[in-house]
């Protein structure tokens, strides 16, 4: 009875879509058949802290992933605060229970070789947009910039004398990203043949043929097919290449704190995640390049 009162409340109240509330009733009516078949009975107040642990314990002995578990409490823990406020209950027994960590998996890149395959080696073809997407791939992996704030650079935020880009992230915060001299020649190139063979419509500093601005989709596609010819990797995204960026620069000697600038993120934790990924590589290379490494022990027989 009490499942469908607060799923009617969600439902038609809290105006949860469709989707949640099934959600919820499936999460809930899985709890309830657990603990009618512990204790004989459904009754809410009786519910207590270990039954609830117990519950979680055997959803994870399952297989039962922590983020499908963490799902699972979160809509018992709704439940309860909604018969707290009925006067069902008086405590809630979730208050204190331990979720298993959702391990978030590490960010995809590519390693240096390929990336150094693909800008020196790949064929791109000739004419505008060859000379266009090469530079769209030089400048995902020489910046770190999203694909958004690329689609926005603007000509007037590409300087070439100070070789610096000036970027707009998210919440509309300015950067300023300094770049190489093989990008400044490929910028340069760039602005020749665009100049040349495109009529602008618009200031944008990346442009399609037809002289309007990029879209996200274009630039994914590009990004895709191009990262396809040097990678097995599923995810083949604009993303990727600021992922590789980050990890190639941490690889070779920056700073924590300067990638997070460069990345434009509000937080170090967010970048702390590479480090993560350059100590994969690590291990990785421990593994493959230590003759004990992978011994399991006993002797080396001769």
């Amino acid at each position: 009875m009490w499942i469908e009162s607060f799923l009617r409340y969600i439902r038609y109240e809290k105006n949860y879509s469709s989707h949640t509330v099934l959600s919820y009733k499936n999460d809930l009516f899985q709890f309830e058949a657990y603990v009618t078949r512990e204790t004989g009975v459904f009754a809410p107040e009786t519910i207590d802290l270990d039954i609830v642990r117990n519950w979680v314990v055997s959803l994870v002995e399952e297989g039962m992933t922590p983020r499908s578990v963490s799902r699972k409490v979160s809509a018992v823990r709704s439940f309860f605060k909604f018969l707290l406020r009925k006067g069902v209950v008086s405590t809630i027994p979730t208050r204190n229970i331990q979720l298993p960590k959702i391990r978030k998996p590490l960010p995809a890149f590519l390693k240096e070789k390929e990336m150094d395959f693909l800008l020196d080696d790949v064929d791109f073809g000739t004419g505008f947009r060859a000379v266009r997407d090469r530079l769209i791939i030089d400048t995902f992996y020489s910046t770190g910039i999203r694909c958004g704030e690329l689609i926005g650079l603007k000509d007037a935020d590409v300087d070439i004398t100070a070789s610096v880009l000036k970027v707009t992230g998210k919440r509309n915060k300015q950067r300023i990203i300094p770049f190489g001299e093989e990008l400044r020649t490929r910028i340069e190139e760039y602005r020749t043949v665009r100049d040349r063979d495109v009529a602008k419509t618009c200031d944008s500093f990346f442009i399609k043929e037809d002289g309007k601005p990029l879209y996200p989709e274009l630039v994914y596609r590009t990004v895709t097919c191009y990262l396809s010819k040097v990678s097995t990797l599923t995810k083949k995204s604009p993303h990727v290449l600021r992922h590789t960026f980050a990890s190639a620069m941490l690889n070779n000697g920056a700073e924590l704190n300067s990638v997070k600038e460069l990345l434009g993120h509000s937080s170090l934790a967010s970048t702390e995640v590479y480090t993560h990924i350059t100590f994969e590589e690590l291990k990785q290379s421990y593994k493959q390049a230590h003759p004990r490494a992978e011994r399991k022990g006993g002797r080396y027989e001769n």
